[in-house]
């Protein structure tokens, strides 16, 4: 099946029905966009690493780009929307397959090409950086970057554009006005849309089944500081390590709390160089080296650690095991989880909480802190609402979400007046021009994991 000059197409292989391994085409006269090439994580044992260690090993799984493979000399581009993994972690594994130009901003830029420099074809990658407001013809698809926020900077909105029908993919948002790092999200832009004709808004639905809004970034400062101030002991503060807002916060306290940040874990230390070398954070205030945290009064020390859910090999879990190479937590440090959990990782969590509690080490989460200590980077109903009622697309199609999120999706669409509501899962057609409708299974989808350095469906 091709789309031909009347046509435009939309065709998740991965990121619809699920929350994660985002891998998403669009298709018009001949010619596919590809938006974001993602990663998911297994729990499932690799057969490998299980026969040398005896356990089960998380494994990174990532959607089977076969069909559009079949079809690679008519892929225009990749676009990839942010920094985050199940957006741009499967592009190493995946491109030499796809080998087509990639579309994105310096920060996401950076973070691929420190991803890329691990393999043997990265002088091969064609990556063009593009900038806020942006728009570029990207083969017969018309794109404009806009400006939005979440929890990893430089995230966009694209606005894809064609003779036949526009949509707006929304990528990962929220409505936050202070950020803490990055631009606020481009308000002016997304309320003109609505006196434009938006044939369909393709939608983040993570957080449509909570009410309200996801708070600012900003209105973490007082929850964490309350907490750091009145703490003995070090204080561990684990979060994703993408969410250079929660760093920039939390070296404010640390100043401010006469304590030494340290960052702990690999994958925090690398967006934070990135985010140093790209402006987003100041160059002064560089953390402490890890290896002199064991000889710091521990009522000085402030960390922040990889290992908010419960991963085997972060920094946090390590520390919980007291396998930390450079130091040891003791009774009466403190732990802050400064996250939620993603569903399927409730028993790790659990788990890792009560080896720290079993230390006499003191652990707050978002159910026993008095102040908010962490926000999510996805929309609440509210913000959805708000952001329907700006576009008004004719269609909703709900993406990035599990059934009970994209079913609250719809039904938050219904409420602000968009009458019709396309909901289905990877491998579905969505079409969007000439007329609306959906195909079901009109396309097979698989998931590829590695096995060593080769990559095999699952």
């Amino acid at each position: 099946m091709t789309p031909n000059s009347e046509d435009l197409w939309f065709l998740p292989l991965g990121g619809c029905g699920e929350i994660g391994m985002n891998f998403n085409l669009y298709g018009h006269d001949g010619k596919w966009l590809i938006i974001d090439c993602g990663l998911t994580f297994s729990d499932a044992p690799d057969a490998t690493t299980e026969k040398k260690r005896g356990s089960a090993n998380r494994n990174v799984q990532m959607a089977d780009p076969a069909f559009i493979v079949s079809k690679r000399d008519d892929i225009v581009g990749m676009i990839i929307t942010h920094a985050h993994e199940d957006h741009i972690g499967a592009v190493q594994y995946l491109w030499p397959q796809l080998k087509c130009p990639i579309y994105t901003t310096e920060f996401t830029a950076t973070i691929l090409h420190r991803k890329l420099s691990e393999t043997n074809f990265h002088a091969e990658v064609p990556v063009e950086i593009v900038e806020r407001s942006d728009r570029i013809d990207i083969g017969p698809f018309n794109v404009e970057w806009i400006g939005a926020t979440h929890s990893v900077p430089e995230p966009f909105s694209l606005l894809i554009t064609t003779p036949v029908a526009t949509v707006l993919h929304s990528g990962d948002w929220k409505l936050d006005s202070t950020p803490v790092v990055g631009l606020p999200f481009d308000a002016k832009r997304l309320q003109s849309l609505g006196d434009e004709k938006i044939d369909a808004m393709v939608c983040d639905s993570t957080n449509a089944n909570v009410e309200g809004v996801s708070p600012s970034e900003s209105t973490l400062y007082p929850g964490l500081k309350q907490i750091v101030e009145n703490a003995t002991g070090r204080v561990v503060v684990t979060c994703f390590g993408s969410n250079l807002a929660r760093v920039a916060t939390l070296a404010r306290i640390a100043e401010e709390t006469d304590r030494h940040l340290g960052l702990l874990g690999r994958s925090m230390i690398n967006m934070v160089s990135a985010g140093r070398a790209c402006g987003l954070l100041p160059v002064d205030g560089v953390s402490v080296d890890p290896s002199h945290l064991g000889y710091l009064p521990p009522e000085t020390v402030l960390l922040m650690a990889t290992g908010s859910q419960g991963e085997q090999r972060t920094a946090l879990n390590r520390l919980s095991t007291n396998s930390f190479r450079d130091m040891n937590l003791q009774a009466g440090d403190t732990v802050i989880f400064s996250s939620r959990v993603i569903p399927g990782n409730e028993a790790s969590v659990e788990a890792l909480i009560a080896r720290l509690e079993s230390k006499k080490i003191i652990v707050f989460t978002e159910r026993n802190s008095d102040l908010p200590i962490h926000t999510s980077g996805h929309p609440a109903a509210d913000e959805l609402h708000t952001m329907y009622e700006w576009v008004k697309p004719d269609v909703l199609i709900p993406v990035h979400g599990e059934l009970e999120h994209m079913q609250a999706n719809v039904a938050v669409a219904k409420k602000a007046g968009i009458e019709r509501q396309l909901s289905g899962e990877n491998g579905d057609l969505f079409t969007i021009a000439p007329n609306k409708s959906i195909k079901r299974n009109a396309f097979h989808v698989g998931r590829l994991t590695l096995q060593g350095n080769t990559l095999v469906p699952v």
